[in-house]
């Protein structure tokens, strides 16, 4: 996009709804009032709801659906997460993408992408990535041992809880890696590792959120267990300032992670599970496993209580609710 239709977006969104002139504009860009006219046309065209209010100046109603990346960059509050933001229309996979360049990429670099032709879930389960939602792969390179990993979805999913909340969506987080808004899953998280004799290389956080996804667009049987932002709350949102906020949120968690003991995390994700307290059935590679979530251990671990009192801790399954 044109530097200055970006400047004109940025001026418009900055003024929430009150109008600003093109005399105002113009001199702001060190642009004559024509040319002003000139781009917000141009912007029409491109999908911006620019109204013109007589003898008062243009008002942004509402952007294009999509992700505008020198938006979020002017927003972005971090240090760390969207060091390197690299946007694509369409990707395979951005968890791909990012395992492509993590080892050369800097740490925080978000892979993102408007829809995905083969996204995914754990264990190769089918994630549909149409358009409206969030797709993106985050880098990361903690100093971690290979048995820490499933810490980072924890902290992963108190972070998209955070944010989806902040937005007033009653969010809760189902063990190990998926969001619920009334029992329906609203996002899956995919966490991906590269590591050598016990230490952690890099970690690609793959989070797929249905923002303003239509259900009517997903398959039937993925429709029936689903819900979006836009589904909960009864508007669009504009994904690039909650994208914004949501890498915010995901840094904080992720310094939080770094500085603090996980137990005041763990504690957290407690607060916000949908999974403790409730009789499950867990799926390992090993076993099945069915009794009450009791707990979660400092390792990240699901603490499954059966009916013969014995307690197993499960650090990776496919878990389902009995009740």
């Amino acid at each position: 996009m044109n530097d200055n239709k970006k400047a004109i977006i940025s001026i418009l969104r900055k003024s929430e709804g009150t109008p600003v002139s093109g005399q105002e504009i113009g001199q702001k860009l060190g642009i004559t009032r024509a040319m002003v006219w000139k781009y917000i046309k141009a912007l029409r065209k491109e999908g911006y709801d620019v109204r013109s209010s007589p003898k008062t100046g243009y008002i942004l109603d509402s952007c294009p659906d999509k992700i505008d990346p020198d938006m979020l960059q002017s927003i972005l509050k971090t240090t760390l997460i969207g060091s390197d933001i690299q946007y694509y229309t369409e990707l395979e996979s951005t968890n791909n993408t990012a395992r492509e360049i993590a080892l050369g990429a800097l740490e925080g670099t978000v892979v993102l992408a408007e829809t995905q032709k083969n996204g995914r879930g754990r264990m190769g389960s089918e994630w549909q990535s149409v358009p409206g939602g969030l797709w993106l792969s985050l880098i990361l390179k903690p100093s971690i041992p290979l048995e820490s990993l499933s810490k980072i979805t924890l902290v992963a999913g108190i972070a998209v809880t955070n944010a989806l909340r902040a937005v007033d969506v009653d969010a809760h987080i189902k063990w190990p890696n998926d969001v619920l808004v009334r029992g329906r899953k609203i996002c899956g998280i995919l966490t991906e590792v590269s590591a050598e004799i016990g230490k952690v290389d890099y970690v690609v956080l793959g989070i797929g959120i249905n923002v303003n996804v239509k259900l009517s667009d997903l398959n039937e049987d993925i429709r029936r267990n689903s819900t979006s932002v836009s589904n909960e709350i009864g508007k669009p949102l504009d994904r690039t300032s909650f994208l914004a906020s949501l890498l915010y949120e995901l840094e904080q968690q992720y310094i939080r992670f770094k500085t603090r003991q996980f137990a005041e995390i763990v504690d957290e994700w407690i607060n916000l599970s949908d999974t403790i307290g409730r009789n499950v059935r867990v799926r390992t590679p090993a076993m099945l496993i069915e009794g009450k979530a009791v707990g979660i251990t400092e390792k990240g671990a699901l603490v499954v209580l059966d009916k013969n009192d014995k307690k197993h801790k499960i650090i990776a399954g496919n878990c389902r609710y009995a009740d």
